[in-house]
């Protein structure tokens, strides 16, 4: 306890407890002073660059609006009644879910796999990993001409298949309606599997080594001890990477159908985030773009709040 000395009337120094400040007791905690003037700069950017176009978005879907300088009228429903009527919308939303239900869980499942094969530090991991980030280099345009070179008519698929004697099954890939859909699929996955498991090693690194050792004690083997011990711990982080990749194929696919596809042949590759990008710059429907949009965001959102609950620890 602070004491303060004062001299009595006969000269002897006396020694006085001072009593403690109220807000200096065992449980106070320091004043962070200044916390909130440092947030207002990233709260701003927020509300404006994130908040802003999300509110944009619902309130262009009720506008009909037939292009950046033309006109713009209330809407109301009719843009929602028209792309509930719109067939194309609708072969979007299958070749959408299908592309989630593939990507996503084969993306993942095989790059915690893979890094979990990098974590357990064979000869060569650290150039394994730089290998594997190879595709996270890459630039989009560059990785579609890699696919589209390989699925050419002309291409080393068709090319390798007439080697080996199975020329018949040769096909132009990119431009058949059975098979558009799944080289963009492969093209997902090709270009996410890479980073991801590198971020599964990252964090699998940080298991404690005790755990693989007990296991392997046990008579655990690998595969045991990669699903059934190492697994459980990193649980919530492999939900965070799910949520990413989901929210990477969901928005990040148009990119891949406009280089390499344009939605076709026809609408079989089409996918919702394309449409949204066909309806808006190409078919100057602005209304019917963010409509689209906003079917978009709601199943991002749910898809977001199911992910989460499917991976979190304690249900």
């Amino acid at each position: 306890m602070a004491t303060t000395t004062s001299t009595a009337s006969g000269g002897t120094a006396v020694r006085r407890p001072v009593p403690p400040s109220p807000s200096a007791g065992p449980g106070a905690r320091p004043r962070r002073q200044g916390g909130t003037v440092l947030a207002v700069p990233a709260l701003v950017w927020y509300l404006v660059f994130m908040v802003g176009p999300l509110v944009a978005i619902f309130v262009v879907a009720a506008l009909h609006w037939p292009g950046m300088l033309q006109p713009v009228s209330f809407a109301g429903f009719d843009n929602a009644r028209t792309v509930f009527a719109d067939p194309v919308f609708w072969e979007a939303v299958r070749n959408t879910a299908v592309q989630l239900a593939v990507a996503v869980p084969v993306m993942v499942v095989c790059a915690y796999m893979v890094g979990y094969y990098v974590a357990q530090r064979p000869p060569g991991h650290r150039v394994i990993r730089y290998l594997l980030f190879i595709p996270g280099l890459i630039s989009t345009p560059a990785k579609a001409m890699v696919f589209y070179a390989a699925l050419s008519p002309d291409g080393l698929l068709n090319g390798g298949l007439k080697a080996v004697g199975l020329g018949s099954l040769s096909d132009a890939w990119l431009a058949s309606p059975s098979t558009a859909l799944a080289c963009l699929i492969a093209l997902d996955i090709w270009a996410g599997i890479g980073f991801t498991a590198v971020l599964f090693a990252a964090r699998l690194g940080s298991v404690p080594e005790e755990l693989g050792e007990a296991a392997q004690l046990d008579g655990a083997g690998h595969w045991r001890a990669m699903w059934r011990i190492h697994f459980p711990v990193i649980r919530d982080y492999v939900g965070v990477v799910t949520m990413l990749q989901f929210l990477w194929t969901l928005f990040g696919s148009a990119q891949h159908v406009l280089l390499l596809t344009q939605g076709g042949p026809g609408s079989s590759s089409t996918t919702l985030s394309f449409l949204v990008y066909q309806k808006a710059f190409i078919a100057a429907d602005l209304g019917y773009s963010q409509t689209v949009g906003v079917l978009l965001f709601l199943v991002g959102l749910v898809g977001l709040l199911a992910i989460r609950r499917a991976f979190r620890q304690n249900h």
